[in-house]
């Protein structure tokens, strides 16, 4: 069974970037020395499906920061060529949560990070989130783009585990209760 997982950041007021998109804000909370479990919950995912507005964010880090597949879901981007240098990690789609997670599924994936608001916000709808980590970061927005939007109906979540860093930082790990 194919199963999505998050692991986002936000402000404490829960917005996962400013209404511009930029994520500036998350700079100061960046410590060299510590990668707040990154490594660890990467390393146990199949893939990652972002959105394209989480594409395009981290198309300007730079340098690639993803070892797996990347599939991108956006209407707009799926007649676009794939970048230099990503061919064969990276593809593009236009397809329905329940399609991506079946086609993943056929490909012998299990876990999948899901990443972006929309995203994450459509596949929570949709039942196909299993566990969400959220590091709450020690600054308040004001306003900017929400992690969560509206549900049709309530998620319950059991709390896994909090564990709070020097740098301010507070990660809470849950899993949906179906």
């Amino acid at each position: 069974m194919i199963a999505g997982h998050v692991f986002i950041a936000t402000s404490l007021d829960g917005f996962i970037a400013r209404t511009d998109g930029s994520i500036d804000w998350l700079e100061p909370v960046q410590n060299p020395e510590e990668d707040y479990g990154f490594a660890a919950f990467a390393a146990g995912m199949d893939g990652v499906v972002m959105g394209r507005a989480t594409f395009e964010t981290v198309l300007g880090f730079g340098e690639w920061p993803y070892e797996q597949p990347v599939i991108v879901l956006s209407r707009s981007l799926r007649d676009v060529a794939v970048p230099e240098g990503l061919e064969g990690r990276l593809s593009f789609r236009a397809a329905t949560p329940e399609a991506v997670f079946a086609g993943l599924a056929r490909r012998g994936w299990s876990r999948v990070w899901v990443d972006g608001g929309q995203v994450v916000q459509s596949f929570l709808r949709e039942g196909l989130i299993e566990e969400i980590t959220v590091s709450r970061i020690p600054v308040l927005l004001g306003e900017g783009i929400p992690l969560f939007g509206s549900l049709p109906a309530d998620i319950r979540l059991e709390h896994l585990e909090t564990r709070a860093f020097p740098s301010g930082l507070v990660q809470s790990r849950y899993r949906c209760v179906r």
